[in-house]
């Protein structure tokens, strides 16, 4: 038996199980050199392994070489992209390397990306640029480190290989990069086969999915009342995670429906942004030309995901409950999103009105300003005092200063409000804003200059600690930074 403790775990063929109809077995790419750029030793204790026990070539051997490990499964799907239902998709540079159950009795995937050419590559070449995978790096452990629902990184391998990329400086460096999620499973999944027909495979797919990743709803009887109350929560499921990403000014950029999780987990990381100045229309992707994923549309979104995946479900449950699930999408994502926005305004509950309120005209204040997002939250943090039960003039004073008129007018109403708001709390209460605001807004923000920053030494000198400085500090974003 081999001592890589990555091919002595447990690997469950739970997806396996369903049989051929849902994947490709395919057959990992051999590469010319392999160099571990990262590896995520903050998720080795979830598989009961001790960082210390794992060697830098066990994370080689296994995901990298992809040793002693079979079947390796392209995933089958389609989806909407940009709105246009697309039949040429799957999994065209990664496949399903393995599911593992955790020590917390999660079933989890290792699925790779640039692990080589699959049925479903097209004309690519199933290859990962090595900065497109240090970005995702940065994204799932920043999200992960806000609080976010989402996919990690497990590893990086560089691959030494030379790639041509036309959005990028070519020839570029090469890597495969291993994600570590819930699951692989899209709604795009369950859209292919609406589209070839197979109201077979439909049922024993969603059946997997609720036995697996919604095991509570197995108590429910009648299959039709599982399988309605399955959507009702992946609606809500949803919802949350679209108020996670707007609450932290994250921009997805790609929600495409082969992008969207049967989870609700968020992953699949290409050109996002973590907005600077607040804008509603900002636009992460430079190909999104009509905004159709800009920021502000997330929610909207998302909701029409869920709307298109309708059309498949629609072939094993009943119409109605679909629509009767998806009635509750506003109010979920309103709910889950006002909560987070108050408590990175310092409060943990107000009476409703007045939250709705200062929610309302927090947003107004930033949008009309065009103020960095993180900025404003950082100074509210940083001036906080509890001398501003006193006076509404004493809130933000120093920000108020270095206003121009027109903000400084938006910002006595703000003020005002958020005054009358401090006035309905308790002395103990009071005394806990400070640390609410400290808890909720981080000192470390991913925007692009840091992304460029880091890239920089990494291309002139193969110098990777300013990667993992960055790193350690996403990981820890509520700290002194």
């Amino acid at each position: 038996m081999t001592e890589n403790p990555f091919l002595n775990l447990t690997y469950e063929p739970a997806l396996e199980a369903l049989g051929d109809d849902y994947y490709d077995v395919v057959v990992a790419a051999s590469f010319p050199q392999h160099i571990l750029r990262f590896r995520n030793d903050d998720l080795l204790p979830r598989l009961n392994l001790e960082p210390d026990n794992v060697s830098d070539f066990d994370f080689i051997e296994a995901f990298g070489q992809f040793q002693q490990r079979s079947p390796l499964m392209a995933l089958r799907y389609h989806g909407y992209q940009f709105g246009d239902y697309n039949v040429a998709l799957g999994d065209g540079r990664g496949f399903l390397y393995g599911q593992v159950r955790g020590t917390d009795k999660v079933l989890y995937d290792f699925g790779t990306k640039g692990s080589g050419t699959t049925p479903y590559s097209r004309n690519g070449d199933g290859r990962l640029t090595l900065k497109g995978g240090v970005r995702e790096i940065l994204a799932s452990e920043a999200l992960h480190g806000l609080g976010v629902n989402t996919s990690r990184c497990f590893s990086l391998v560089e691959t030494g290989e030379s790639l041509w990329r036309g959005d990028e400086p070519s020839p570029t460096r090469s890597s495969v990069m291993v994600r570590f999620s819930k699951s692989h499973i899209r709604f795009g999944t369950f859209e292919r086969l609406h589209y070839l027909g197979r109201a077979d495979l439909m049922s024993p797919l969603l059946d997997h999915v609720i036995e697996v990743y919604y095991a509570h709803l197995l108590g429910i009887q009648d299959p039709q009342e599982r399988y309605g109350q399955f959507y009702a929560e992946l609606v809500q499921r949803v919802a949350q995670l679209a108020a996670q990403w707007m609450s932290v000014g994250f921009c997805h950029a790609v929600l495409n429906t082969d992008n969207m999780s049967i989870t609700g987990e968020s992953f699949d990381y290409g050109p996002y942004a973590f907005m600077d100045e607040f804008n509603p229309r900002f636009t992460a992707a430079y190909f999104d030309y009509m905004g159709r994923y800009s920021y502000g549309n997330q929610p909207r979104v998302c909701e029409w995901n869920l709307r298109m995946l309708q059309k498949p479900l629609a072939l094993i449950m009943a119409a109605e409950d679909l629509e009767t699930g998806l009635a509750r999408y506003r109010d979920h994502y309103y709910a889950a999103y006002k909560q987070k926005m108050l408590t990175k305004l310092g409060f943990g509950e107000l009476l409703p009105e007045l939250g709705d309120e200062l929610l309302r005209l927090t947003l107004e204040l930033l949008e009309k300003t065009q103020v960095s997002y993180h900025d404003f939250f950082t100074g509210l943090t940083g001036q906080f005092s509890p001398q501003w039960c006193e006076d509404p003039e004493h809130i933000l004073q120093t920000t108020v200063e270095n206003s121009d008129d027109e903000a400084a007018t938006l910002l006595k109403a703000w003020r005002f409000h958020y005054h009358t708001c401090l006035t309905t709390l308790s002395s103990e209460e009071i005394t806990q804003i400070g640390q609410c605001l400290r808890q909720h807004n981080p000192t470390t923000v991913l925007l692009r200059p840091e992304i460029e920053a880091i890239w920089e030494p990494i291309v002139a000198e193969d110098n990777w600690q300013p990667f993992y400085d960055l790193v350690a500090k996403l990981q820890d974003p509520f700290g002194e930074g």
